[in-house]
């Protein structure tokens, strides 16, 4: 039986052609208009702040341009210019807030920014005077996020490969997904918690930097193990079942075929869950405290970190301080920037080609 195709006849194409289109410059007429009637709202009723007549004028722009183009495009072009409209405005609702906070951050935090500042501590330095710096909560950021990365990427890794290659969907695979799904909605103050009272009260663990990246790699292992579990159920069976038919081992199969195929993916989770882990401050709190001096040693005694450097500047209260916690802050941007950067480069590099 033959199968019928409709084609569209001459008349049909001319139609489609000649259909009228809003101008390009309707858009900038249309917001024009809105912000010019959301004003005269503002001023004539009980609208009023600048958040008000932003919605005002925003809900006007969706009316008159759905309204326009309905009269003037048809229902189509009607409603595929209202939900570009609701997607553009999403994007910016979510960019405004993010970069309203990075420039704050940049101006406020270039007063007391420098290389002094970097390069110097806080030992015998009034809170009332200017100078002082973050050289010793810089060394205790590094060496705590990296004492955390090196526990808690690895056993993220490993939980990973074994939900995903080994778990088969088991009881015990069930059970672990269900405490990582439980784990990636604590409270970060939760984890320290754990730390203060299991570790440092009841073993007799120092407060000390290593007590603080056992609470930061708390927190990263149900991140690292997400992203890492979606990264390797992207990996095509064929791959495997390719190299097994060549008789190479499951665990060689992993290691050598599996892994590496994930590797961009993995990289990226584990340097996510290390810009996460970086800013807390709740958990530090409880396991290292802070201290005005240099500690290169996160196995003894208290350790200052970025984190808690801000908390104690904000909490001083001068005009100083204020000004070296926007500086610390900045820092500490840079920081998960530059860890960033690099995660994205090692992870260029080791892509399989």
């Amino acid at each position: 039986m033959a199968i019928s195709e409709r084609r569209i006849t001459d008349d049909e194409l001319h139609e489609l052609l000649a259909q009228r289109r809003l101008p390009r410059w309707s858009g900038l007429a249309i917001a024009a208009a809105s912000i010019a009637g959301a004003i005269l709202l503002a001023l004539t009723t009980a609208v009023s702040g600048n958040a008000g007549t932003a919605i005002v004028a925003f809900l006007l722009y969706v009316g008159l341009q759905t309204g326009i183009s309905f009269r003037i495009e048809g229902r189509r072009y009607a409603v595929d210019r209202l939900a570009s409209t609701f997607l553009v405005s999403a994007l910016v609702a979510a960019l405004v807030p993010l970069v309203s906070i990075l420039l704050t951050v940049l101006i406020r935090g270039l007063n007391a920014f420098s290389v002094g500042f970097l390069t110097s501590t806080m030992r015998n330095v009034s809170p009332r005077r200017p100078g002082g710096g973050i050289l010793h909560a810089l060394i205790g950021t590094i060496e705590q996020v990296a004492i955390a990365a090196l526990i808690g990427i690895p056993l993220g890794v490993l939980a990973a490969v074994y939900l995903v290659e080994y778990g088969n969907r088991s009881r015990l695979a069930r059970a672990v997904s269900f405490f990582v799904d439980v784990m990636t909605g604590i409270p970060s103050i939760v984890a320290g918690l754990f730390v203060y009272t299991a570790l440092i009260l009841t073993l007799g663990l120092p407060r000390s930097g290593f007590a603080a990246a056992i609470s930061l790699a708390i927190l990263m292992i149900p991140v690292v193990v997400r992203s890492t579990e979606e990264m390797l159920r992207l990996v095509p069976n064929e791959l495997r079942e390719a190299s097994y038919a060549l008789a190479v081992p499951k665990y060689l199969t992993i290691l050598r075929i599996v892994i590496p195929t994930a590797s961009t993916g993995i990289i990226t989770g584990a340097m996510l869950a290390v810009a996460r882990v970086t800013g807390e401050t709740a958990p530090l709190l409880l396991t290292t405290f802070l201290t005005q001096s240099t500690n290169a040693n996160p196995f003894v005694g208290p350790q200052a970190s970025l984190p808690t450097y801000v908390w104690d500047q904000i909490g001083s209260g001068t005009t100083a301080s204020i000004d070296r916690a926007w500086a610390g802050a900045l820092a500490l941007i840079l920081l998960v920037m530059i860890l960033n950067l690099s995660a994205r480069l090692i992870a260029r590099a080791s892509r399989v080609k």
